[in-house]
């Protein structure tokens, strides 16, 4: 009696035809989704509402830089805009990197108008914005094929 010996099938094994991530990919793939929703959460909730409900903190660092209340709400609304899209697909690389400049502009404020104090923060949010900003490239194409061609 013969025995035949398959090589066992993991959970880390991939098949390239078949789409099927690794356990290491797949890992990946959670945290950095983990990752998009803590961003869209801070961007949402703790940024952009202070600013949209015109919070005394807010109104007072906005005045403190002579910008004003204009200013204020459309930061806000860029930055709520920009929360909303870190969950969309084909939206997260663009969210990422239009929210990456806002945190450039934020750190420029913070060194300028407010003496580097929180100017830490800007950059830390930085570092996963362009992670995010990288590894969702690919979205990038999916999301010029959406817009309508000039021909």
């Amino acid at each position: 009696m013969s025995e035949t010996t398959a090589a066992p099938v993991t959970s880390t094994t991939s098949t390239a035809s078949t789409g099927t991530l690794t356990g290491r990919a797949r890992g990946a793939r959670i945290a950095l989704r983990v990752v998009q929703t803590l961003l869209a959460l801070f961007f949402g909730i703790a940024s952009a509402l202070p600013k949209l409900i015109a919070h005394p903190s807010a109104v007072e660092s906005f005045d403190r830089i002579g910008w004003g209340s204009a200013a204020m709400y459309t930061i806000g609304v860029l930055e709520l805009a920009g929360a909303v899209a870190l969950l969309i697909p084909v939206l997260q690389s663009v969210a990422a990197l239009a929210l990456g400049a806002l945190m450039v502009g934020a750190f420029t404020v913070q060194l300028t108008a407010f003496d580097g104090q929180n100017a830490a923060t800007p950059l830390i949010l930085m570092a996963p914005l362009a992670l995010i900003a990288w590894t969702r490239r690919a979205h990038n194409a999916d999301l010029l094929r959406l817009l309508p061609s000039r021909r």
